[in-house]
């Protein structure tokens, strides 16, 4: 096998990720925004247009002049305007308007006094309580002005962010194209839920909980029935899948034993970016190319599949789709001491739970080994400690990937 890096730490591996990732940027497309949510911008968003467009009522109520105030508190009732009307005259000096909350504030007036803070006789409105000069108006351009980069590219299209995008009158918005994916699953041993197993057989996890954690970044994966350990049967489908996909995800196959295939094949079908690293669960996770399709390859024990994915391929997949946006940032204390006896960086599962005091606590899960997916299933975050081999503290803050 040709010369690569092994053997290396977390942050090179997230280093190595997004440079390769950013030579593969995959393609922009334009997609209505209503059909936007939760893809990675792949332009900035600009308002062609003030919010508020006009200058108009807050509440429902009352449009004044507040100098009309200084000397008495009924004012004669000059009529009314809605929402979705326009402001055609100004409000007479003296007068007041009846208005409803989005409709636009006339000409002259600048202040509005809330329907209940008055007392509304037949043609006259008595101010029961006066507000200050301007209450109640939202002015135009006072959230954003003609101009204003409101999204950036890299970032992601939320929902509050959709919304914007569509009151600015934004119809269509230019984003990343979603990468294709293939999951791969090796092994004799694997076989399909629901049948039978004969002695020394395990049934094929990974694939599903992969596909779920795909779906959940919002993909569209495809997934082979489980391949067995033989490399003309690995070599054949990985040049295929690599053919139709932007990135194909392998789990199992990627150690160094016997039936370990997977090196050896994306190495002959292109390239190794890296192979090992200094982590854990998932040491043995290797990335390549085999022609223009990246290939992911995660390790067998369902923990190490998990945790590799949730902090190195969405890594990938992030960086393929041009997302700068960080994802959010979890911080909690340990619930309990850990005494962490290895050098590597590792994801230990948690429960992060808020207690009543406001602060994240994270309790750390005593089922700690790769193949205990009860464990996983039991928790809802990764702990993550940093390399060398020390005692955590009761308390100590760690960062914490949710999942």
């Amino acid at each position: 096998m040709k010369d690569f890096p092994t053997r290396i730490s977390y942050e090179q591996v997230l280093e190595i990720v997004r440079s390769v990732a950013a030579g593969r940027r995959l393609d922009r497309e334009r997609l209505a925004v209503s059909r936007a949510d939760g893809r990675i911008l792949a332009e900035d968003i600009v308002a062609p247009i003030p919010l508020p467009a006009f200058d108009n009522s807050a509440m429902d109520g009352f449009a004044i002049r507040h100098d009309d105030l200084r000397d008495r508190r009924s004012l004669p009732l000059a009529g009314e305007l809605f929402a979705g009307q326009s402001a055609e005259s100004p409000l007479p000096p003296g007068q007041c308007l009846r208005i409803t909350t989005g409709a636009p504030l006339p000409a002259g007036a600048d202040t509005v006094v809330p329907k209940e803070n008055t007392s509304v006789g037949a043609d006259t409105v008595r101010i029961d309580s006066v507000p200050p000069p301007g209450a109640f108006v939202r002015l135009q351009g006072t959230d954003v002005a003609v101009g204003d980069v409101v999204a950036t590219a890299g970032s992601v299209m939320t929902a509050a962010r959709l919304g914007l995008a569509a009151a600015l009158g934004v119809s269509q918005v230019g984003v990343s194209a979603r990468p294709t994916v293939a999951v791969l699953t090796t092994g004799d041993e694997l076989v399909e839920p629901g049948m039978p197993l004969a002695p020394g057989q395990i049934y094929n996890a990974n694939r599903d909980l992969l596909m779920a954690l795909l779906r959940n970044e919002g993909l569209s994966p495809t997934a082979w029935p489980a391949l067995r350990d033989e490399p003309d049967r690995i070599r054949a489908l990985l040049a295929d899948a690599a053919e139709t996909f932007d990135v194909v995800i392998t789990c199992g196959g990627v150690s160094v034993g016997e039936k370990d295939h997977l090196p050896g094949l994306i190495d002959e079908l292109g390239e190794v970016f890296f192979w090992k690293a200094r982590v854990r669960p998932g040491m043995p996770v290797i990335l390549g190319r085999v022609g223009k399709c990246l290939v992911l390859g995660l390790p067998g024990n369902p923990v190490s599949t998990m945790a590799t994915f949730l902090t190195i391929a969405r890594s990938l997949l992030d960086a393929l789709q041009g997302r700068t946006e960080d994802r959010p940032q979890v911080w909690a204390a340990l619930a309990a001491p850990w005494n962490k006896q290895h050098d590597r960086h590792e994801f230990l599962r948690g429960r992060l739970a808020c207690r009543p005091d406001g602060r994240l606590w994270v309790h750390p899960n005593p089922a700690d080994a790769s193949y205990q997916l009860r464990g996983a299933a039991d928790s809802n975050a990764l702990i993550e400690l940093p390399e060398g081999a020390r005692t955590f503290a009761a308390g100590e803050i760690v960062r914490v990937v949710r999942y």
